[in-house]
């Protein structure tokens, strides 16, 4: 591997765009999460009604003009609490999962760097982190420091952090065997600067596919939290919180439990879709294949 000159990574950045817009699958679904994006930053304008507007006499009322997803129990818009849910469930995830790259990333990197017994120390940690169900810990983790949506993140953050230490770490130490590597070090160049010049931009690929699929499961873990009632509370609308109130009401509203499972449905599909597409792209085996299969 040589470390390749800023017009040639120009021109492969495009490159690995255009071939990625070129399938159709994952061009849909960057679409959809465009879409999703723009609900997140403006779904309280884009709401028609107040998400604790209540109205009782228009209590479980089916979709209609005047309400296109329904009413819950209480009268309350289900569009409108999809939408702010889908916000609040974007801003968890992303959050979680910006805590669990910057940590878990350094953690790896330092690790496959340096090599003898830090990586050994913080190895080892990871090992014990990954003997837990992700689930599982993130729920403990909760429990100890109580619900809320700053918990919420934090715990997906920390279970979520072992997996990019691993993928990180075993990048790395790919990379710090490679000749430009070597020869900097050689020249006596700073370590911060061989690991910010030389190995981050050479890891990247790897990281950027790990952070599309660890975002679809940032949007289940919070879904599942929220559905167990450790997640955001009540009054502030959440998917998994929508649903396990509409379980009283299945047989007489069905669309207070679709709408919201639709919404986690399509938006984890959509990131899971995305993030295969990246690998293609970002792969170079992948990559490979993928521009056989489109010049058949």
């Amino acid at each position: 591997m040589t470390e390749p000159d800023v017009d040639e990574t120009q021109t492969g950045r495009v490159g690995s765009l255009r071939l990625l817009l070129r399938n159709p699958v994952t061009a849909v679904s960057a679409t959809v999460l465009v879409v999703v994006l723009v609900v997140a930053v403006g779904a309280t304008w884009i709401a028609p009604y107040g998400i604790n507007d209540v109205d009782v006499p228009n209590a479980l009322r089916g979709p209609s003009g005047a309400h296109w997803f329904g009413t819950d129990e209480l009268g309350r818009d289900v569009l409108s609490r999809v939408l702010v849910a889908i916000q609040a469930s974007m801003q968890v995830a992303v959050v979680s999962v910006l805590f669990a790259v910057l940590v878990g990333v350094t953690v790896g990197v330092v690790a496959g760097y340096r090599g003898g017994w830090l990586d050994t120390v913080f190895m080892r940690i990871v090992d014990v982190m990954f003997a837990f169900p992700v689930l599982l810990l993130a729920l403990a983790i909760v429990a100890v420091l109580g619900p809320g949506v700053t918990t919420t993140m934090l715990a997906i953050g920390v279970v979520y952090t072992p997996i990019f230490a691993r993928v990180a770490r075993a990048s790395t130490l790919g990379v710090r065997v490679e000749p430009f590597v070597q020869v900097s070090r050689t020249m006596g160049t700073g370590h911060r600067y061989i690991l910010v010049r030389h190995v981050l931009p050479n890891i990247a690929g790897p990281l950027i596919v790990q952070t599309s699929l660890s975002l679809a499961f940032a949007i289940l873990s919070e879904a599942a939290l929220s559905f167990l009632g450790l997640g955001i509370q009540p009054p502030e609308p959440s998917l998994g919180r929508m649903i396990f109130d509409s379980q009283g009401f299945v047989t007489l509203a069905w669309w207070m439990a679709v709408f919201p499972g639709a919404a986690i449905f399509v938006i984890v599909l959509a990131f899971n879709l995305v993030g295969d597409g990246l690998r293609d792209v970002l792969d170079p085996k992948q990559r490979t294949m993928a521009e056989v299969r489109r010049k058949q």
